[in-house]
């Protein structure tokens, strides 16, 4: 199997290669998680990775050299039994650009290929800002949770999440005072 050709693209084979492997031992995530520091207060992570025992480890430096992006790190950081490494895409730019193009020419065969255009779908609409909208993350979120056999696996209550998307005077009343603060810090370094 060829590494690529004169333009620098991955061969034909390989890709394929690639499409097949992911397709038995990639994932396409959304994941789900609290933040303060957004408006909302929450936020999605839409995340592609595959992993591989140490020994296979080759691998994922073979697709992650295919994609060009992403980066290999021990898959569970804190276990000394657990020898995996995964590679992972995290950036929505190179999600749009690189993982999910290929995809789209490399189309998965299995069950996955329905998590994928899931997938892709919730990152090209973030693109479109609608994240930022609670009305939009909750159809994102919505969307989210009917992947990988309905999120049978997340710790998070879909339920749960949609409530707490709901504007509480707590929130309200955090926003006016860290306003407040903002405004006297701003008086403060003028004066």
């Amino acid at each position: 199997m060829g590494a690529g050709n004169q333009q620098g693209r991955p061969d034909e084979a390989l890709c394929h290669y690639i499409a097949g492997f992911v397709d038995g031992e990639g994932s396409f995530h959304v994941a789900v998680q609290r933040n303060p520091t957004v408006a909302i207060g929450w936020q999605i992570i839409p995340e592609f990775h595959v992993s591989q025992n140490l020994c296979s480890k080759n691998v994922l430096e073979l697709i992650q050299s295919a994609l060009k992006c992403g980066y290999i790190r021990p898959n569970h950081r804190t276990s000394l039994k657990d020898i995996t490494w995964v590679f992972v895409v995290r950036s929505r730019e190179d999600l749009l650009g690189k993982v999910i193009p290929f995809f789209e020419r490399y189309e998965l065969r299995t069950t996955k290929r329905a998590d994928f255009e899931t997938f892709a779908s919730i990152v090209k609409r973030m693109q479109d800002g609608e994240h930022r909208t609670r009305k939009g993350l909750s159809s994102l979120l919505q969307a989210a949770f009917t992947m990988n056999a309905n999120g049978s696996r997340r710790k998070l209550d879909l339920s749960a999440i949609l409530a707490h998307l709901e504007p509480s005077e707590t929130v309200r009343q955090t926003s006016k005072d860290e306003d407040t603060v903002r405004s006297a810090r701003r008086r403060a370094e003028v004066a």
